[in-house]
């Protein structure tokens, strides 16, 4: 089984041909391609190969399904006996990727 190991946004995610993954926003229009050059290690017939810190020549190719945003996380903060309560939420952008091609 091919896959791959690819790191963007600050975590690190294991994709296969054809497989969907959401990730921290890109800048890319919906329907654009995006090459991710950040692979950690590959998988194929060969064997595993893994890159030192990433594997030379290797790259992911991937099509923007959507640009959408996460659930709401609610930040509340409370200073007890004072009287004093602060909430607030948060919706982080995502970026839905639908992975094509593995190049090692």
């Amino acid at each position: 089984m091919t896959y791959a190991v690819i790191r963007t946004g600050g975590k690190q995610y294991r994709v296969t041909p054809d497989s969907t993954i959401t990730v921290e926003k890109l800048e890319a229009e919906v329907g654009a391609t995006v090459t991710l050059h950040d692979v950690l290690a590959v998988s194929g017939e060969s064997g595993l190969t893994i890159g030192a810190p990433t594997v030379p020549g290797a790259s992911v190719t991937a099509t923007v399904v959507e640009q959408t945003r996460g659930d709401k996380v609610i930040i509340f903060k409370k200073r007890r006996r004072q009287n004093s309560r602060r909430k607030n939420g948060h919706r982080q952008h995502l970026t839905v990727l639908r992975i094509g091609t593995i190049a090692a």
